[in-house]
């Protein structure tokens, strides 16, 4: 299926502006879209982009850049980046000048005190979102668990595990058990 800019455009303004908690918030409505809505990608690429934008230096938001390359190249790229951006960017201005105006209404403080369980739980629909779409076999399944406990109920560094899970991952290839 071809895509135009204008679909492009479309699915990423209405991403920007329900990015409460960052851009990773958006990734379920956005692997909603991509794969489920327009079919432009499957679940494999989609989780493989995440994984490349994460692994980049720089800004969570890459990911939407890297999703509008994949799909339309270079003029997919600026749409999509702009379109994740610019209005996000527009209404995080206004509303910093109004809490600035407003901040001792009590108002503002259930508004805040709101949006915070919003950004965690859309957080978190964004890791399963993740999980479903990379987890194929019984080893991504067991490091994504492993790695979900680690970081749930320890507080070691979350590096260990990924050290620990690229090693269980070279293994798995080398003894031939699938992914």
């Amino acid at each position: 299926m071809t895509v135009s800019l204008g679909q492009i455009a479309a699915a990423f303004l209405s991403l920007s502006l329900g990015a409460i908690g960052g851009a990773n918030a958006t990734l379920p409505e956005l692997h909603r879209q991509m794969v489920t809505v327009l079919h432009l990608m499957d679940d494999q690429t989609f989780a493989s982009l995440v994984a490349l934008a994460q692994a980049a230096p720089g800004p969570n938001v890459i990911v939407m850049s890297l999703m509008g390359w994949h799909v339309a190249g270079p003029s997919g790229l600026a749409v999509a980046t702009l379109s994740m951006i610019g209005p996000s960017s527009a209404l995080a201005f206004a509303s910093e000048r109004a809490l600035r105006r407003y901040s001792a209404s009590g108002a503002v403080a259930i508004l805040k005190k709101s949006l915070a369980p919003i950004a965690v739980g859309l957080m978190g629909a964004s890791g399963l979102v993740l999980a479903r779409a990379a987890d194929r076999g019984v080893l991504t399944l067991a490091l994504t668990g492993g790695m979900s406990l680690l970081c749930g109920l320890t507080r070691v560094n979350p590096l260990y595990g990924i050290a620990g899970g690229a090693c269980a991952g070279l293994a798995g290839a080398l003894f031939g058990f699938p992914l």
